[in-house]
């Protein structure tokens, strides 16, 4: 099931799961519209019977200083990235507990451990995703449902195409992606990567502010 705005896109990808052998079907839905994803839940339901995993993967982001802070595209950053994986959560949580089985994924950030310059939106939104499913988890604990939460650090895509600042450990999309699925197979609870900036963010968590705030300034990645 391949839930996103872009009809042609859809039905691309939609094709060459189909020419793999697999079976896709396309639903076009914006992620922040609940009652549009649960239709298209309703709808995958209806055509395969069930679903067994969900991946959150909506996203987008805001390089926005503090002093041109726009209320409305903060909202729709948080509106994508969080509410999007809400409702689509709202969509199969019951289902799955009810069938006993399931596995809900998050692809959260690095960005989610601490804050960034001029990425208050993002990082944010990113920090609420982990948190939710981090909850999520817990709830679900004996259901038989399986809660991971992917914290990605730069990757080659259009979020990152045409940035000018450095980004450090910066991976081509097929490696990502291979270690995302690698991942979600092992039903791992959690799991950062690359692993030398994940190591640097988390031990960034335990710096005295004075000592983060000086190192953070420096570079804004987002940029």
């Amino acid at each position: 099931g391949l839930l996103a705005r872009r009809v042609e896109m859809l039905e691309e990808l939609a094709g060459e799961v189909e020419r793999a052998g697999g079976r896709a079907l396309a639903l076009p839905a914006d992620v922040t519209d609940a009652s549009a994803v649960k239709r298209a839940a309703d709808e995958l339901r209806e055509r395969f019977g069930r679903v067994d995993l969900l991946i959150a993967n909506a996203g987008v982001g805001a390089t926005t200083h503090a002093l041109d802070l726009e209320p409305d595209e903060f909202a729709q950053v948080v509106n994508i990235n969080l509410l999007g994986a809400v409702n689509s959560v709202a969509a199969v949580v019951p289902q799955m507990v009810e069938q006993g089985s399931g596995q809900l994924v998050a692809i959260s950030s690095l960005a989610a451990y601490r804050g960034l310059p001029k990425s208050g939106a993002y990082c944010a939104s990113k920090a609420a995703l982990s948190a939710f499913f981090e909850t999520l988890r817990l709830d679900l604990r004996g259901t038989g449902v399986d809660v991971t939460i992917i914290h990605p650090g730069f990757i080659k895509t259009a979020l990152t195409s045409g940035r000018q600042a450095n980004m450090p450990y910066l991976m081509e999309l097929e490696d990502a992606t291979q270690r995302i699925v690698s991942a979600i197979e092992a039903r791992k609870k959690s799991y950062a990567f690359p692993w030398q900036l994940a190591t640097l963010v988390r031990a960034g968590m335990l710096f005295p502010i004075s000592l983060y705030d000086r190192i953070a300034s420096r570079n804004s990645f987002r940029e």
